[in-house]
């Protein structure tokens, strides 16, 4: 238990520090979205491609990365339904029901507490998941603001994120088995350098993610039905998952990485691809925010009951 509240708190201080700096006006949002620039361009991708570089895909995660993508598209299909009875009618609502923010918050969760070793198991878990993200999800985005989604549109964007460029060189490199080719103080000091760059990831994510935590009463009360139907949703499979893990003999960090999956908030691109000026923005915005609060929390509990 000393252990698991050792590595808790760093979680916790450094998402503190986030809303801190932006209390005290020492990270405008010019300067956060530097940093987040920073992560999403160099720091993930560095520590994706190290992880999946040293990281052997096997038969089975075929299965997993399968049947992750099949549980997006379904709940897309509950938010469709709900639409109307529990999220107002509005037309983002079933974006909110379906999809896990992996990149941004996922991987920083499992690697402050689990160590950075575990991001590799999180992201072989995640990875059906980003599938989805970015044919299907970003399909379905593109044609809500623009009326239409292009093939060319969405490889565009799929070749263009560096974590998913990162992605499939870490696989590639595993299957010719490059981390054995990069031998020597050359092949050593490169692979040192995306190491060093990695180590940034999580301490960076959390303070980006402790910013941009921001709601007030009238935007709470908007959000709340959405945020308590995911919940009633996915928290009790989010259990069931890491329970039937178990059962299936995957180890603790598979485990903890399948429940870290299925309690994450929706994906924080939701914004970036809703028009400017949409009476929908702060609705989003808000709900995002309340639900990362409410991740943070299962994900404590989880780690202090199952331990590191």
């Amino acid at each position: 238990m000393t252990e698991v509240v050792a590595r808790l708190i760093p979680l916790v201080l450094l998402l503190g520090v986030g809303a801190l700096t932006r209390w005290t006006g020492l990270l405008d949002d010019r300067g956060v979205d530097a940093l987040r620039s920073l992560v999403v361009n160099l720091a993930l991708p560095s520590v994706l491609f190290v992880a999946f570089l040293e990281t052997t895909i096997e038969a089975g995660d075929l299965g997993v990365i399968v049947g992750i993508f099949a549980f997006c598209v379904a709940l897309y299909g509950l938010g469709l339904l709900l639409r109307s009875s529990v999220g107002g009618g509005r037309n983002y609502f079933p974006f909110l029901m379906t999809g896990f923010e992996a990149g941004m918050l996922g991987i920083s969760l499992v690697g402050a507490v689990f160590g950075v070793a575990a991001i590799g198991t999180f992201a072989v878990v995640a990875l059906g998941h980003e599938f989805f993200i970015w044919f299907a999800f970003l399909a379905l985005l593109l044609r809500k603001r623009d009326g239409a989604g292009s093939a060319a549109d969405l490889a565009k964007a799929f070749f263009s994120n560096p974590a998913i460029v990162a992605i499939i060189l870490g696989i590639a490199g595993s299957l010719l088995h490059a981390a054995e080719l990069l031998g020597g103080p050359v092949g050593e000091g490169l692979l040192g350098t995306l190491e060093f760059l990695g180590a940034m990831t999580v301490p960076l994510i959390l303070l980006v993610v402790g910013h941009g935590i921001r709601f007030d009463l009238a935007g709470l009360r908007e959000a709340a039905p959405t945020v308590v139907v995911r919940s009633l949703v996915l928290m009790p499979l989010a259990v069931a998952a890491a329970w039937g893990a178990s059962i299936l003999g995957a180890d603790s960090l598979t485990q903890a990485a399948v429940f870290t999956l299925l309690v994450l908030p929706p994906p924080f691109i939701v914004p970036l691809y809703m028009p400017e000026g949409h009476s929908e923005r702060g609705y989003v915005a808000t709900t995002l925010s309340a639900y990362t609060l409410v991740t943070v929390v299962a994900f404590i509990a989880y780690a202090l009951v199952v331990g590191v």
